[in-house]
C-alpha cells in the first residue's frame, strides 16, 4: 500500500478544520440558546432587586452580581502576584533538583483534585477552623487554592516559551536577571500569562461546587469581603433546582455570559496598553 504525504496532509488538516468548526458551533449554539431564552426575562427590577427565594424564585439578582464581583476581586488578588511569582522563580531561578521536581509534581497532582474536595478543604479549614465563617474570603481562599496550579502551570509554559537568545543578549548587553525577566521575558510571555488569568476569572465566576460550602449561599447584599454571599453560578443553580422559575435561571445564565464578555475585553484591552508600556511603545 502506497503512502501518499499530500493526502494524509490534507485529510489531517481536514480534521484539524472540521474539529474547530464544530467547536465553534457548539459554543455559539449554547450561548445563542442561553441568551435567546433568557433576554426576554431581564428587566430593570431583575437587575436591581435581591433574590426573595420561594419556588416561583422571585426577586432578582443585585445581590448575586455583587457577590460575584466582591469574589472575582478578592480572589485575583491574592491569586495572580502568588501564581505568577512561583511561575517565575520555577521558570527562571529554581535549579533542576529534587525540590523543584516535588514541587511540579505537587502542582500537576492538585490540577487533578475535583473542586468539591477543595471545598470540603476551605469549609474545614478558613470557615471552621480560621473563622472565617461562610464568606466571600473563605469562598476566595479556597478558589486560589483551586487555580494556583493551573496559573502557575500556564505562565511557567509562557515563560519557557520566550527564547532563551533574548534573555542571553539582554544579559550581554549588561542587564541583571531582573532587568531581564521584567523588560525581556514578561513581556514575550505576557500574551500567555493574560490567557491564563482571563481562564482563571472565568473558573471563578463558573465555579459552584466549592462555594456551595465556603460562602453560605446569603441572598443579601454584601458589603465587604467577610460578608457571606450567592454568586450568579450558585444562584443559576438554586433557580434551576429548587424553583420552578426556569426563565430567570436562564436570564441569570445570560447576565453570567455577559459578564464574562465584558471582563474578558477589559482584561484584553488593560493588557494590551501594559505589555505596550513593557515595551516602550507607550
Amino acid at each position: 500500500m502506497s503512502f501518499n504525504p499530500k493526502l494524509t496532509q490534507k485529510l489531517a488538516w481536514g480534521f484539524i478544520w472540521a474539529a474547530g468548526i464544530i467547536t465553534v458551533l457548539v459554543l455559539l449554539f449554547i450561548i445563542g440558546y442561553v441568551l435567546t431564552k433568557g433576554m426576554p426575562a431581564i428587566s430593570r427590577e431583575f437587575l436591581f432587586t435581591e433574590p426573595q427565594g420561594g419556588l416561583s424564585g422571585e426577586g432578582g439578582i443585585s445581590s448575586c452580581i455583587v457577590s460575584t464581583l466582591w469574589l472575582i476581586a478578592t480572589t485575583m488578588v491574592i491569586l495572580t502576584p502568588l501564581g505568577i511569582g512561583a511561575a517565575i522563580y520555577l521558570a527562571e531561578y529554581a535549579p533542576d533538583n529534587r525540590f523543584t521536581h516535588l514541587i511540579r509534581y505537587s502542582v500537576e497532582l492538585l490540577a487533578g483534585v475535583p473542586s468539591i474536595v477543595f471545598g470540603l478543604f476551605g469549609f474545614a479549614v478558613f470557615v471552621l477552623a480560621l473563622h472565617f465563617s461562610y464568606s466571600i474570603l473563605a469562598g476566595a481562599l479556597t478558589l486560589v487554592c483551586l487555580l494556583l496550579p493551573f496559573l502557575m502551570r500556564s505562565t511557567e509554559e509562557a515563560m519557557k516559551a520566550v527564547p532563551q537568545s533574548q534573555r542571553e543578549a539582554a544579559l550581554a548587553l549588561g542587564a541583571t536577571k531582573w532587568q531581564t525577566i521584567t523588560h525581556v521575558s514578561l513581556p514575550s510571555a505576557l500574551p500567555g500569562i493574560i490567557t491564563g488569568v482571563i481562564l482563571c476569572i472565568g473558573g471563578v465566576v463558573a465555579e459552584s461546587a466549592c462555594l456551595y460550602v465556603t460562602m453560605g449561599g446569603s441572598s443579601g447584599m454584601p458589603t465587604s469581603f467577610l460578608s457571606g454571599g450567592r454568586t450568579l453560578a450558585v444562584h443559576v443553580f438554586y433557580l434551576a433546582m429548587e424553583t420552578n422559575a426556569l426563565d430567570k435561571a436562564l436570564a441569570t445564565g445570560t447576565v453570567l455570559i455577559i459578564l464574562i464578555l465584558i471582563i474578558n475585553f477589559i482584561t484584553r484591552r488593560l493588557s494590551l496598553r501594559f505589555q505596550a508600556k513593557l515595551r516602550g511603545e507607550t
